[in-house]
């Protein structure tokens, strides 16, 4: 009489087609982050440009553009 044993290296409930959509979902969150950061840069470059009074008249100070811009994000 022959006995053999079957192994199974994937965990319990994560199928192939699982492991490949969370991947999928992961880079697509990167790309979208990378995104925003990019806008967000060029936010950044087009406030450092204006003149110190410009930037008065929107009340920001040049210190605190970087602040400003990604006030939504960091609460600093």
């Amino acid at each position: 009489m022959a006995y053999t044993a079957g192994h199974n290296n994937q965990p319990a409930g994560l199928s192939l087609g699982a492991r490949l959509s969370a991947l999928g979902a992961a880079i697509g969150a990167g790309f979208v982050r990378y995104a925003e950061y990019r806008s967000r840069s060029a936010e950044i470059r087009a406030l450092e440009a204006l003149s110190d009074e410009e930037l008065a008249a929107r009340g920001l100070t040049r210190d605190r553009i970087v602040h400003h811009v990604f006030r939504d994000a960091f609460f600093i």
